[in-house]
């Protein structure tokens, strides 16, 4: 596999994969910088936000290197963003993770607030969400582009947005959404202008993760 040599940041705040995205991302041709620094951050010609663990404690991580502004000042400027799982749940409005009890509807904790939407605990028999499972692409995908209907990608993940519509605002068009389902429906990626996430780890998912790696990247060419 070989891209343009895209210039990429890994936005490092303590939470996520940040040696094999590293390495997926380099396998693909681009030329990676693991940074905490917003300057970089912002200025690089595409960002990757990666994420585990809970939604609040990426939230805290994210803050304290400028993160939303770093994602908002990228977007408001067209350029490309790519979250990864908690990554990608984090652009949400707000993520459920621990808000259980008689106020849990107002509570949860507050995301970067790209996209309008809840991130909720899946309804299956068996969490987390662990392993290899196919995903329903868009119709126009572009990161799905070139792939077998029943390619599989990397899931761990026990929360979800289910049942999720957005309409186009004044700098984001209506988004490109894959689903996927374990137990219930979920968002498995959005592509949504020059913001684009994944619920599954593509630095985890083998060939077929490298090919929606290369993919993106070379759309930003």
């Amino acid at each position: 596999m070989s891209s343009t040599a895209t210039r990429v940041a890994i936005l490092d705040y303590g939470s996520g994969n940040l040696l094999s995205a590293r390495r997926a991302l380099e396998r693909v041709g681009a030329t990676v910088d693991v940074t905490s620094d917003p300057r970089v951050a912002t200025q690089a010609e595409a960002l990757v936000v990666p994420g585990v663990g809970a939604f609040a404690a990426c939230m805290q991580g994210l803050e304290a290197v400028k993160g939303p502004r770093i994602i908002g000042e990228r977007l408001a400027g067209s350029r490309p963003v790519l979250g990864i799982c908690v990554g990608m749940q984090v652009m949400f409005d707000r993520g459920m993770e621990f808000a259980d009890g008689e106020h849990a509807e107002s509570a949860g904790a507050r995301g970067c607030g790209e996209w309008p939407g809840v991130v909720e605990r899946l309804e299956a028999p068996v969490l987390p969400h662990m392993g290899w499972n196919t995903v329903e692409a868009a119709e126009h995908s572009v990161l799905f582009a070139g792939m077998p209907a029943d390619e599989r990608f990397y899931f761990v993940h026990s929360y979800g947005v289910r049942d999720w519509v957005m309409e186009p605002s004044d700098h984001l068009r209506a988004p490109d959404v894959t689903w996927a389902a374990h137990g219930t429906r979920f968002v498995a990626a959005v592509e949504n202008g020059p913001l684009t996430a994944t619920q599954f780890h593509p630095e985890k998912s083998g060939d077929a993760g490298l090919q929606l790696l290369e993919n993106w990247i070379r759309a930003i060419g």
